[in-house]
């Protein structure tokens, strides 16, 4: 406990100091000095992270939870500011800091062009959003989980308007954040919840035996439905998830910072913590499974036809919440995890891999444009082909295990569930690998000035590419299936005393299980060679009915404004309009004018004359009198 009473609450405060110190000194420090600062106090974070994990997997930590002070103490509600470094949190902790330390070096050189200041108010930004996923993910009760949550909905508000003289970018800075908030009032509702039931949101008391009778069947439904609308907001699934792929408009290391390792991966970290009470909501589980499934089916649709290099990477994290989310809805909440971690390593290496692209293109990100760049780029491309082969699913890369353990859980739990979950993984090998051949084979399809200044990217951008590469490599030996290693599953056995009601998937026989892997790596090769036949030497596709649908989106968006942006937009018109400015504007308005009248003719009995005054003073005792004897 010693050690993290010592350590614990250094791990948020250095990127929040990070923030204050370089935010303030934005317009005096160089770019070389704000780039060590901003990268360094994430790089020490991680240490503090890494000390932590190693107490927890030692069990030297005890319980975990640290107790600070008491945040609020209304009569019985008493609300403490608390961490708790457990297995979950300690897992997360390395991921936030990790990826979030190798996304700040990155940036180092994919900012440079930026002015001083500006570059200091981007690494501001980043340390800040870095701090407050940390304390979601750190927090002991839903209050302290409920700031960080706000907080990193602040900050993707922030960085996605960064550029913030482009309108087009303020209005998806505005999107993320509004659509964020219809999810957090759910969060915030279901807090509410527990609070009048338990007397407060720390985790031990919520999820403890005897405090878990006291909830009916009822408020457990209600109150994990709240807590899923909360999470289908941060994690992106139907229906609020149009705003991740607007989240583009920001620069491509705050996309790979926000898809990768931090606010998408909210919803499924606040989940997974909460597993206690999902596990007894049966219903909320299906609707879950139900809603990651057609998230995962539609977003990998979406992919298939988007030009956009980003764009196309975007749709994908929205495909791969999905399937995080039928693991939860399936109860393997280990998998889910899992899968976060895996993804958190192959997508900060492909969105960063596509910046790296961008940065050389000078800015360009049609990959209609691109083509024949593995030679001008190598590092770029061949850590870019490790994150493809690793997001598809083939072994022995890490998004072969996570995605693997989802498959097999969804295929115990619901036929049709694995059916659509497998159709999507191929969908997701067809779609990445396309995005890599059209961009890095063939002829080179962009201007002779681009052309001119190919080059691979800098050191400070290729090296964490390499580091991401080598992660999506062997991050997922660390689960391992029983079947290939007795005891290779080292992350369950870590994470058993947070998730201990997980079920991953151990009903069905080995052999069964060696069918199922063996099924879908060669279906998934399959579609890789089908994408290389038909993108290996690209050309302009012809349009087609459906692929204009896919590429428009579903019309998604179109369909969104039309029942309710232009609907709310026009009564927004019709309050300011009617009942702002000619209701209550000249309400106020008119009251200011009757004011004005009045004092302009009540300043005529101010006349100075002594008679005047005497005459009035007379006046007024007389109806006195007058109302004294006859009316009263």
């Amino acid at each position: 406990m010693e050690n993290i009473l010592a350590l614990a609450w250094l791990v948020p405060l250095l990127p929040f100091l990070g923030f204050v110190v370089i935010g303030l000194g934005r317009k005096y420090f160089s770019k070389n000095i704000t780039g060590i600062l901003g990268s360094g106090v994430v790089l020490v974070s991680f240490i503090f992270s890494l000390i932590l994990f190693f107490d927890v997997r030692n069990g030297i930590t005890g319980d975990g939870i640290v107790h600070y002070f008491n945040f609020i103490k209304v009569a019985n509600i008493s609300i403490p500011f608390e961490f708790q470094v457990d297995a979950l949190s300690s897992l997360f902790l390395l991921i936030i800091t990790g990826v979030g330390f190798l996304i700040h070096v990155y940036s180092v050189a994919y900012m440079h062009e930026e002015k001083k200041e500006h570059f200091g108010r981007y690494f501001a930004y980043l340390n800040l959003f870095i701090f407050f996923m940390l304390l979601l993910v750190m927090g002991a009760n839903y209050v302290v989980m409920f700031m960080g949550w706000e907080g990193v909905g602040l900050c993707s508000y922030l960085l996605i308007g960064f550029w913030f003289k482009n309108n087009d970018f303020n209005y998806a800075a505005r999107k993320a954040f509004i659509m964020n908030r219809i999810g957090d009032l759910a969060f915030l509702i279901a807090v509410f919840w527990i609070i009048s039931i338990v007397g407060n949101a720390n985790f031990s008391d919520v999820f403890e035996f005897a405090r878990l009778k006291e909830f009916t069947a009822t408020d457990i439904t209600v109150i994990t439905l709240l807590l899923f609308i909360g999470a289908t907001g941060k994690s992106a699934q139907i229906p609020l998830y149009t705003w991740l792929p607007d989240a583009m408009a920001g620069p491509t290391p705050v996309s790979a910072l926000i898809h990768a390792a931090t606010m998408v991966t909210a919803g499924i970290y606040m989940i997974a913590r909460s597993n206690i009470l999902f596990s007894m909501a049966h219903h909320t589980q299906t609707v879950i499974m139900v809603i990651g499934t057609a998230t995962a089916l539609l977003a990998a649709s979406i992919a298939l036809r988007q030009n956009d290099i980003k764009k196309v990477l975007a749709y994908s994290t929205v495909s791969q919440l999905g399937y995080m989310f039928i693991a939860l809805g399936t109860g393997a909440y280990v998998a889910a995890v899992f899968h976060v971690m895996t993804h958190a390593f192959f997508k900060a290496l492909l969105f960063l891999g596509s910046g790296s692209v961008i940065h050389a293109m000078g800015g360009e990100q049609d990959i209609r444009k691109m083509g024949g760049l593995r030679k001008k780029m190598p590092v770029t491309y061949w850590t870019f082909l490790l994150g493809c082969i690793a997001i598809a699913g083939v072994p022995p890369l890490s998004g072969f295990f996570s995605k693997d353990a989802i498959l097999l859980s969804a295929f115990e739990h619901n036929r049709i569930i694995y059916a659509a979950a497998l159709f999507g993984a191929l969908l997701t090998a067809f779609y990445m690998f396309r995005l890599c051949f059209i961009t890095f084979n063939g002829k080179f399809r962009g201007t002779a000035e681009q052309e001119h200044h190919l080059h691979e990217s800098p050191a400070t951008m290729t090296i964490p590419l390499i580091i991401l590469a080598a992660l999506s490599v062997l991050g997922g030996w660390v689960g391992i299936p029983e079947l290939i290693m007795n005891g290779g599953d080292h992350l369950s056995t870590f994470l058993s005393p947070v998730i201990a009601l997980a079920k991953d998937g151990h009903g069905v026989s080995h052999s069964t299980e060696w069918m199922l892997m063996g099924l879908s790596t060669g279906l998934v090769l399959i579609m890789i060679y089908f994408a290389w036949n038909r993108y290996g030497r690209y050309k302009e596709e012809k349009e087609t009915a459906v692929g204009k649908i896919l590429a428009n989106k579903w019309y998604v968006d179109e369909i969104y404004n039309k029942i309710i942006v232009n609907p709310v937009s026009k009564l927004g018109s019709w309050l300011e309009e009617g009942m702002e400015k000619t209701g209550i504007d000249a309400f106020v308005n008119n009251v200011g004018r009757g004011v004005n009248y009045l004092s302009r003719h009540f300043r005529y009995l101010q006349s100075g004359q002594v008679g005047s005054y005497i005459l009035l003073m007379v006046l007024s005792i007389l109806l006195f009198f007058a109302y004294q004897f006859f009316i009263k």
